[in-house]
């Protein structure tokens, strides 16, 4: 059965930013281990009660650069939500809200 089918396992660490009108610094969120391998799914969870424009990124500043806007590359997501969304392994993460802000949790796994 394919591992979109199948329920999210993780395969690392969750990792968290908090999303603000200024846009902070990534966090990566890699696979468990070298032996590991690589998840390119991610349980994403907006805490929140902010819309988060999510940037992604292979690094800081390309994730920073994304979450400028939609029209830069950035996802929303939805206040209080949980979403599975697929990027390269070892991606990193960060968020802009409108005005308050907001706590993201990414986990890297595979499975819905």
């Amino acid at each position: 059965m394919p591992a979109a089918a199948l329920a999210f396992s993780p395969l690392g660490l969750t990792v968290t930013f908090t999303a603000a009108s200024s846009v902070p610094t990534s966090a990566q969120a890699p696979s468990s281990a070298p032996t590991t391998r690589p998840a390119y799914q991610y349980r994403i969870h907006n805490v929140g009660a902010e819309v988060v424009l999510l940037g992604v990124g292979v690094d800081n500043a390309t994730a920073v650069a994304k979450a400028a806007s939609i029209g830069a590359g950035a996802v929303p997501l939805a206040p209080a939500s949980v979403t599975v969304l697929g990027f390269p392994a070892g991606s990193f993460f960060t968020g802009k809200t409108a005005a308050n802000t907001s706590v993201v949790y990414v986990t890297p796994g595979e499975g819905m």
